[in-house]
């Protein structure tokens, strides 16, 4: 069911692949390495199992190789940032760059972005702020597959939100986290293995619950968070929105189901309202609130804290986010990336196509 690959393999390959469709090696290298990260923190949804859809976007016109990313409009605090159809996983660095700037001048940076593409993970991009001191926050619209509470019809993407805060002697704080009760990646990895989905994840056309991993395939929706209203959906459809609003409408991306689909043989809407898929950047140097230090003494309080919260029967310890992504990094980079079988072999093809060695 699995093959274990060492990680500077998979990251050697995908760099070679982004290189073939015409990548500057400079850009394909920073794909690759946010492309990974996914892989190396567990999230094997967003991994290079996510290549051959770059590929097929790329085929289909809608993926610039060769973008122009550039500012085109700022304030000494924020900006907006035109993708140029590029790669999310190089516009977005550039883009959350452009906010860690802007707030080692003005204290914060905000940065929009329009005519992107997906991103990967908005961990990878909210982290970049951890080394500056900074707080980072990482946002971006999706593909329409979310119906909001009470809605059959699907308006919303998963809309992910993260945000790193730093620490002192403890691991930094990193929240990653989609709007929905589970990313359509998961779907995804569930119908490789053959499985059905929890109850609460997706609904069929018709709004009615269903454990079908297929279900958006016959006109199904996600879920916000929280699965059904008794549950609190509407919080999920709040959070969804925001991010779309913040990502897209903020910018003059498409927004809501003017968004692009990820896959190429859907049709781009006939009626766009911006420009490509729409991502949210913030930053925030500590010290523009409380010396640095004091402040990552008291995160390490609070963590701790949390950490020494009495559990449930069952479980041993609690978590803080970040915790399993880490720990999961750290064995990653030692024993290497497990991939399905049908991820193998959809790797195996594109290296045939590109003439590569995988």
């Amino acid at each position: 069911m699995e093959q274990v690959f060492p990680y500077e393999h998979l990251h050697a390959f995908t760099r070679d692949v982004f290189i073939k469709m015409g990548c500057s090696p400079e850009h394909a290298e920073l794909a690759s390495t946010v492309l990974l990260s996914a892989d190396l923190r567990g999230i094997d949804s967003h991994g290079v199992a996510r290549l051959s859809g770059y590929i097929r976007l790329w085929e289909a016109g809608r993926i610039n190789a060769k973008p122009d990313i550039k500012i085109v409009h700022e304030t000494p605090s924020t900006a907006v940032v035109d993708g140029d159809s590029g790669l999310g996983l190089v516009v977005a660095p550039f883009a959350m760059q452009v906010a860690i700037d802007k707030a080692k001048i003005a204290g914060t940076g905000w940065v929009s972005v329009r005519n992107s593409n997906h991103f990967g993970i908005a961990g990878y991009h909210a982290m970049m702020a951890l080394q500056q001191d900074m707080i980072g926050m990482a946002m971006t619209n999706a593909s329409p597959l979310v119906a909001p509470t009470f809605a059959t019809e699907r308006m919303l993407g998963t809309n992910p939100i993260a945000v790193a805060i730093p620490a002192n002697q403890q691991p930094a704080f990193v929240a990653d986290f989609a709007t929905t009760t589970a990313a359509n990646g998961k779907l995804e990895i569930l119908q490789r293995k053959e499985q059905e989905a929890p109850l609460g994840w997706i609904q069929d056309k018709h709004g009615a619950p269903s454990t079908n991993p297929n279900e958006l395939k016959s006109g199904g929706a996600l879920l916000p968070l929280g699965g059904d209203r008794e549950h609190g959906s509407h919080k999920g459809y709040c959070l969804g929105s925001v991010v779309d609003i913040f990502s897209a409408v903020l910018s003059g991306a498409n927004y809501g189901p003017w968004a692009p689909p990820f896959v190429s043989f859907l049709p781009l809407p006939p009626d766009p309202v911006g420009k490509g898929l729409g991502h949210f950047f913030g930053a925030m140097r500590v010290d523009a609130f409380r010396p640095a230090d004091e402040f990552k003494d008291h995160m390490d309080k609070w963590i701790g804290r949390f950490r020494s919260a009495e559990t449930v029967e069952g479980e041993e310890k609690v978590l803080i986010p970040g915790d399993p992504e880490r720990e999961m990094e750290a064995d990653r980079r030692v024993t290497g990336v497990p991939l399905l079988d049908p991820v193998v072999r959809d790797l195996s093809e594109i290296a045939m196509r590109f003439k590569i060695d995988f």
